[in-house]
């Protein structure tokens, strides 16, 4: 199993143009988000709490997170929670203010293509396919490489954004 480094190498490798990470800011972060929408379905009580599938997944990308690294897997598990917190707020108002949730659900699916249009956009720029056509994982990996993104920007994690420019190259403008 690959190293956190080359993963993100790896994905960095389709992300070269600052226009193209740019777009990543915004469009990935909609993404996850519209996914956790589009899952938070109630699956069972469990004491009083429900489980949803959104509540499932979340648990098991953290995990995966937190494997690749423990200071990025808790940020990832910080910032996948507050997603999750958002999104049972919204189906709660929707629920109480008896709106039904079929269109709870169709909003989760407006926010996916909006994100994934800003990602395209973003790709064009780039002159280059998305990351997950050649490796699906790059689906899990493009999350964590926003979060790494914006640390660089913040003028943290500089040796880990060496490695990578020296694996990936140069960012573009």
């Amino acid at each position: 199993m690959k190293n956190l480094e080359s993963h993100l190498a790896q994905y960095a490798l389709y992300h070269r143009d600052n226009r193209n990470i740019r777009t990543h800011l915004f469009g990935v972060p909609l993404i996850v988000f519209s996914v956790i929408l589009m899952t938070y379905v109630p699956l069972f009580e469990l004491n009083a709490v429900s489980i949803t599938m959104s509540g499932l997944l979340i648990g098991l990308v953290s995990v995966y997170y937190l494997y690749l690294s423990l200071k990025l897997g808790v940020l990832m598990v910080i910032l996948l929670s507050l997603g999750y917190v958002l999104a049972m707020f919204i189906y709660t108002q929707f629920v109480s203010l008896d709106i039904t949730t079929g269109i709870f659900y169709l909003s989760g699916v407006g926010v996916f293509v909006l994100g994934w249009v800003i990602q395209f956009i973003g790709h064009y720029y780039e002159g280059k396919k998305p990351a997950f056509v050649d490796d699906l994982i790059g689906l899990l990996i493009g999350p964590l490489f926003v979060l790494v993104e914006i640390l660089f920007k913040f003028g943290l994690m500089k040796k880990l954004e060496e490695r990578i420019i020296a694996r990936a190259g140069p960012y573009r403008n």
